[in-house]
């Protein structure tokens, strides 16, 4: 979208834009493993299978058996490898267990160490946001003076709508800083 600015200004536009964002980054915190277990730490995991990069979810269901405990069963007994080198190729730190089709995921209790490694890593993950809810703030921007240079729109309109922009980035950090926040929580907490 960078390339074809559209010449008009939508702030709900800009606005939907932003939430995608966040929304993406609610999927990376997702896979920052806390200590619990969750299937949903193994969402972002990309299976090398049939030819192309496929999510696990295409390839196995994943449950809950213990508090610190995952169960894959694996529905292609081929794919199995590819699911084992995934997980051990991953950020997760863990080792899996296969038995057949059905992979085990232990998790380990966290160490102080590992807690401010994934800390670390959620606050990349929010400063990458940041920048990319910036960057649409940016495109914005660049729509108003177009407009306002080609006199579609007054200089003060201008500066009213540059001003709501402003408030909706604001309001957008805001649930970034929000989200990583809950993160932290959730690291100490365990």
């Amino acid at each position: 979208m960078k390339g074809s600015l559209i010449m008009t200004f939508d702030i709900n536009q800009m606005e939907e834009r932003m939430n995608k964002s966040i929304e993406q980054y609610k999927k990376e915190l997702s896979g920052l493993r806390t200590g619990r277990a969750h299937p949903s730490i193994l969402e972002s995991l990309r299976i090398d299978a049939y030819g192309s990069q496929m999510p696990l979810s295409q390839l196995a269901s994943v449950s809950v058996v213990e508090a610190r405990t995952l169960s894959i069963q694996v529905w292609d007994a081929d794919v199995v490898p590819h699911v084992e080198k995934a997980i051990l190729a991953s950020s997760l730190g863990v080792s899996p267990i296969t038995e057949g089709q059905v992979i085990r995921i232990n998790l380990p209790e966290m160490t102080e160490e590992r807690r401010r490694e994934i800390a670390k890593m959620a606050g990349k993950y929010a400063e990458q946001c940041r920048v990319a809810v910036r960057q649409i703030r940016r495109d914005g921007m660049d729509v108003l003076k177009k407009n306002e240079k080609d006199s579609k729109i007054s200089q003060d309109e201008a500066r009213a709508v540059s001003d709501d922009l402003q408030k909706l980035t604001d309001k957008i950090t805001n649930l970034i800083d929000a989200e990583l926040d809950k993160k932290k929580d959730d690291l100490s907490s365990i």
